[in-house]
Formats: C-alpha cells, sequence, structure tokens
C-alpha cells in the first residue's frame, strides 16, 4: 500500500495480473457459468414456441437477454403476432439501456468495444461491475462476466434447441406452458417492497381482463401499463 493509498483509507493499485485481481476473475466466472448454464432452457423453449434451431440461435445471439427472450418465446409460442412478441421483449430489454449510462462511466470505451459492452450489457455482466470498488477490477468483472455468459449461453441455447427438437411435439411434453413458468421464475425473487408488488397486482388484474377480448401478445403490452400506473404519480415524491 502507497503512503497516499494509506492516507485516504483505500486500497492501493496493483499492476493488472496480479494476484489482486483473483477475486473478480473467480466472481464473474462464477456467475458467467450459473447463468451461462440457464440458456439450455432458452432453446428448448424457442423451439417448443415454433422457432427453428438456427431462429433460436439468433434470438440469443443478437437479443441476449433471457428475461426479453423468454417473453418473446411466450407470446409466439401463445399465436402471438411477431409484432407483439417484439414489442414485449423490447419492453423488458429497455433496462439495459438504463444499465449503459451507469457503465459508460465505468468502461470509457471507444469505437468498436463500446459496440462490444453494449451487446454484453446485462443484468449479471452489470451487477458483478458495479459491485467492485476498484476501477480496474469494475472493467475486469464486467467484460470476464459478459464474455462468460454470452458464450456458454449461446453453446446451451444450442444444446436446448437441438435436445427440444429431438424430444418431438414439445406440447406433448408442455414445454409450450415452460416459457411462462420460466418468466415467473425470473420475476419472483424481485417482487420485494410495495410497489413491485402492487405492479405486479395491478399486472395481473389488466391481463385477466383483457386477455379474453384481446389477440395474444396484447395483454402482455397492457400490462406494462401497472408499471406507470403505479410509478408516476409518487415517483417525483421519492427520494433519489
Amino acid at each position: 500500500m502507497t503512503a497516499r493509498a494509506a492516507r485516504e483509507g483505500r486500497p492501493a493499485r496493483t499492476p493488472a495480473g496480479s494476484w489482486r485481481y483473483r477475486p473478480v476473475v473467480r466472481q464473474a466466472l462464477a456467475v458467467g457459468i450459473a447463468t451461462g448454464a440457464y440458456g439450455i432452457s432458452a432453446g428448448a423453449l424457442a423451439v417448443a414456441a415454433g422457432l427453428s434451431v438456427w431462429q433460436a440461435m439468433a434470438t440469443s445471439l443478437l437479443l441476449f437477454s433471457g428475461g426479453s427472450q423468454f417473453a418473446f418465446y411466450g407470446v409466439i409460442g401463445t399465436g402471438g403476432s411477431p409484432v407483439a412478441a417484439v414489442a414485449a421483449s423490447t419492453l423488458l430489454g429497455v433496462r439495459n439501456g438504463f444499465y449503459g449510462l451507469q457503465l459508460v462511466r465505468l468502461l470509457d470505451v471507444r469505437g468498436w468495444r463500446r459496440a462490444a459492452a453494449a451487446q454484453l450489457t446485462i443484468d449479471e455482466s452489470t451487477a458483478v461491475a458495479v459491485g467492485q470498488e476498484d476501477r480496474t477490477d469494475q472493467r475486469v468483472g464486467f467484460w470476464t462476466t459478459g464474455l462468460a455468459v454470452f458464450l456458454l449461453w449461446n453453446a446451451m441455447t444450442l444444446a436446448g434447441a437441438l435436445l427440444g427438437t429431438a424430444l418431438g411435439d414439445p406440447r406433448a411434453l408442455g414445454l409450450d406452458a415452460a416459457a411462462a413458468a420460466a418468466f415467473v421464475a425470473l420475476l419472483w425473487p424481485r417482487l420485494r417492497g410495495r410497489d413491485p408488488l402492487a405492479v405486479a397486482a395491478l399486472a395481473v388484474l389488466l391481463t385477466l381482463v383483457t386477455a379474453p377480448l384481446a389477440p395474444p401478445g396484447i395483454p402482455v403490452l397492457v400490462a406494462a401499463v401497472a408499471a406507470l400506473v403505479v410509478g408516476l404519480p409518487g415517483g417525483s415524491r421519492r427520494p433519489a
């Protein structure tokens, strides 16, 4: 530790590649492996929704967002239009744009690296990056997590799609309803506090009211209004 770092009460910076960066790399790889392995369900659910193996791979390579992909599969699998499916998945992908606003300061990337960083900006890479105190650790955590998830997620998507195709008719195994179940499993841990519960309750109510009347996929978009109804009136009164 340098004298200046000691006076300021912060850890000294050490050269890249030293032992100091091993903890963040281990954390990033652990998160990447755990998240990427879940991609096998994305591949299976994609073919269950009627997509081909290559279409399933395209969603993981280009969209690369678990929640958005499951929403897309769910709408397509229930007979919704592609427009409704894209709109539903886009609503869930907006959060990555807000992540990018925070990460642009931490990563300080230019040129083609900015495009690569945008593609790898997901829940997991953001969480690992912002959870580090040192700037270099933040960058190492982001890139290591993002690349680990991307590579394994796509490999497991391919495995799941091939497995789902080999199983035959997905409806016979109940896979046509699995997209909704997977999405609920992703959502459930986030329902903490009054506002998330209020949004969820209102979204369920709006869905139940509109589902018998609207085409497949539209109730999902209508349910998104719940976030505006709950969030906007008190948003300006809450402290940052």
